[in-house]
């Protein structure tokens, strides 16, 4: 029996049965203008069309109307702001299960018709909901009186007279229920506008197209991000690691060897900042900050810190690197930093000096890098690693190919760049 009750009476109390009709008392507002236009238009027109007979007809005059009404409401539907207004309407009255994408401005013409569509649903349903609306809940108060004085539904003063007493007692009871079946239909309405705004309103397949696009640039930038915190601040991090421990070994057997380390420690902690400022103005949308990006005229700088950390550098250079374009300049940089850090890492793991042979050549079509150490520790291969992924990235990006891996003895980078 509580079930029972609670289906029929439970939309009555139920607060989106109340937004959902607000909606639909909207859409009958909405065909007002358009009515307005019809009933001084629609009269002339016809008179000067047709003859005076069949243009005085009420249906001809009816079904004309109709449509003028419906002409009108779908040219105002192409307007771009109406799908904002009806999207954004939607999304607030009808409650949940409405697309989020409604309230987007129409881009296409296939949006903008599927915004048509919605907009006659809206006005025709809300026409008669608001048309019920304006009669049902009159009738109902009207009921109650209608035993003690014998007159109900008064429409244009004529009342409808019926008897006095307890024979009228029924037209209260149906009054009631017809004005409960008319709380049920606005909900029924609600929910079925609701299923059809997932198709009229929704995303057509040139939004779905746009919104994986900005996906994937999302993703790619995010990439990016995480490409330039894994070499710059990984790469100073990895310096730290290694020459803290090696000062703590020897800090006492070998305190200059102790102090050349703390100043790697110093220099490399520095750039990381300076770094990681950078990335975090990018990713608060910031300014280009003062800490430009490194380039390959950095590259002595990044050599005396990693001389600094202990590894043993010998370069050989060939071209002109300062006319390296800038987007090859800075992914070479990074390709550069990246082998470096992983000779130290690994290669540095046994005593001595870690020995790393960096070669790189401009030519007018390409720059070659190529950075060799001898294959003494854990290859950079483990699982995990994120340096070698990110410098394929990198030459990916710039349609360039890369090769990384052990070559007799030795580990071996090499990469091609097109400029």
């Amino acid at each position: 029996m509580a079930g029972v009750i609670r289906a029929v009476f439970g939309p009555v109390g139920r607060r989106l049965t109340y937004r959902r009709w607000t909606y639909f008392v909207l859409g009958a507002t909405l065909i007002v203008p358009f009515a307005l236009a019809g009933f001084a238009i629609v009269p002339p027109v016809l008179g000067m069309l047709l003859p005076t007979d069949t243009a005085e007809q009420p249906l001809v005059v009816a079904v004309t109307m109709a449509l003028a009404i419906v002409v009108w409401a779908a040219g105002t539907s192409f307007i771009p702001a109406v799908r904002v207004v009806e999207g954004t309407a939607a999304r607030e009255l009808l409650g949940p299960g409405v697309p989020a994408q409604a309230s987007l401005r129409a881009t296409n013409l296939e949006a903008r018709w599927k915004t048509c569509q919605w907009f006659l649903v809206h006005i025709v349903v809300g026409a008669v909901v608001g048309g019920c609306t304006l009669f049902v809940p009159i009738g109902m108060l009207q009921s109650f009186l209608a035993p003690f004085t014998g007159e109900w539904l008064i429409v244009q003063n004529t009342p409808v007279r019926v008897p006095v007493g307890w024979q009228s007692a029924w037209i209260p009871a149906v009054s009631v229920v017809v004005t409960v079946l008319l709380v049920h239909l606005v909900n029924l309405a609600g929910v079925g506008m609701t299923k059809l705004s997932q198709v009229l309103l929704g995303p057509t397949p040139a939004d779905h197209l746009a919104e994986l696009t900005r996906r994937a640039e999302q993703l790619a930038e995010r990439n990016r991000l995480a490409r330039e915190l894994h070499d710059s601040v990984g790469h100073a991090l990895s310096v730290v690691t290694i020459q803290a421990s090696a000062a703590g070994r020897v800090l006492d057997a070998d305190p200059r060897f102790a102090k050349r380390a703390l100043s790697a420690i110093e220099e490399s902690a520095r750039g990381a900042l300076a770094d990681l400022d950078h990335v975090l103005g990018l990713l608060r949308e910031d300014q280009p900050g003062t800490q430009p990006q490194h380039t390959l005229a950095d590259l002595e700088q990044l050599l005396e810190t990693m001389r600094l950390s202990g590894v043993a550098v010998e370069t050989r250079i060939t071209g002109d690197l300062a006319g390296v374009p800038f987007a090859v300049s800075t992914e070479a940089y990074r390709i550069v930093q990246e082998c470096l850090t992983n000779a130290l890492k690994h290669a540095g793991r046994v005593e001595g000096a870690v020995t790393v042979t960096l070669s790189l050549a401009a030519s007018p079509e390409a720059l070659r890098v190529e950075a060799a150490n001898p294959l003494t520790g854990r290859p950079p291969t483990g699982r995990g690693g994120r340096g070698i992924p990110g410098m394929r990235e990198r030459v990916a990006v710039l349609r360039g190919q890369i090769e990384a891996g052990p070559d007799d003895g030795t580990w071996r980078v090499r990469a091609r760049i097109p400029l």
